[in-house]
């Protein structure tokens, strides 16, 4: 048998130069499935992206499945993409089997915890305190360089990183300080500023995370004051705020290799719900 992509409309363009297209999976042409690809609106035509590969029941674990993701891969490498990502639900241990078995790796995942109604209080000698204009200015110069290295030590050429960065920087603090929803701390311990929180209480996030009550977008301690704690009183801060705010459900992204940040996570209770994983395309 047979299993080839068949177009079910003609190729879809935006304005901004964006690509995608409707296939159906189909065996000895009797459809059996479908699959949606297109370029990545993050990152531009060079990055490809599955958004979605489903297969009929009754033609599952048949091998369908592999088959049309590597079809697709050939369509994205004809399109001149250079690399392609796909996001599963940690639900969907199948999706990501096949993931792992077609040699896609994780780039960074979306961990979610429904807060409790009394956060932990801080530790003696912690206190929380709101970021100052000054302090503002050198905190978001920094936090945009390191975003961007991050995004650059997985692959991701430097001009692309560094606008990713910039616009994501524009899109969730365009008033700065004043931005609607966007909560900046700094913690300090024994009156030593330790670290740095940043959420946002957003009702709406990007990624397919449905309406969150808050994101922590960024968690920082400084180098010198590591391994003490402060990780973990920075989280504390970030739910006290959620709550305060009349929210329960708190969200926040970690990228994959950064597993001290993982390990905190875990033991404060989130949970993991979605996996990026990304493949070169040769």
């Amino acid at each position: 048998m047979t299993t080839t992509l068949r177009p079910t409309g003609p190729e879809q363009r935006g304005a901004d130069g964006q690509r995608s297209r409707h296939y159906e999976v189909c065996v000895n042409s009797r459809p059996v499935g479908t699959v949606l690809i297109g370029t990545d609106a993050q990152f531009g035509p060079a990055v490809g992206r599955i958004r979605d590969v489903r297969i009929d029941e009754p033609d599952r674990r048949r091998g369908r499945g592999t088959v049309a993701a590597l079809a697709a891969e050939e369509v994205l490498r004809g399109w001149g993409c250079r690399r392609i990502d796909v996001s599963i639900p940690a639900a969907a241990v199948a999706a990501l089997q096949l993931a792992a078995a077609l040699g896609y790796t994780e780039r960074n995942r979306n961990m979610i915890k429904w807060v409790p109604e009394q956060p932990p209080s801080l530790p003696d000698g912690s206190e929380v305190r709101p970021m100052s204009e000054q302090e503002f200015t050198a905190w978001h110069d920094a936090g945009k360089k390191a975003y961007a290295q991050d995004w650059i030590d997985r692959g991701v050429p430097e001009d692309q990183a560094w606008a990713t960065s910039e616009a994501d920087h524009a899109a969730l603090l365009p008033d700065g300080l004043r931005t609607p929803g966007a909560i900046l701390r700094v913690l300090s311990h024994d009156g030593v500023d330790v670290g740095t929180v940043w959420i946002s209480l957003a009702k709406s996030l990007p990624d397919g995370l449905g309406a969150l009550d808050g994101f922590v977008l960024d968690v920082e301690v400084r180098e010198e004051h590591r391994g003490r704690g402060h990780g973990r009183s920075l989280m504390l801060v970030a739910e006290r705020e959620c709550r305060a705010a009349g929210g329960d459900r708190l969200g926040l992204n970690v990228f994959a290799g950064n597993t001290p940040a993982l390990r905190l996570y875990e033991s404060l209770g989130y949970q993991t719900i979605r996996y990026h994983l990304s493949k070169p395309l040769i």
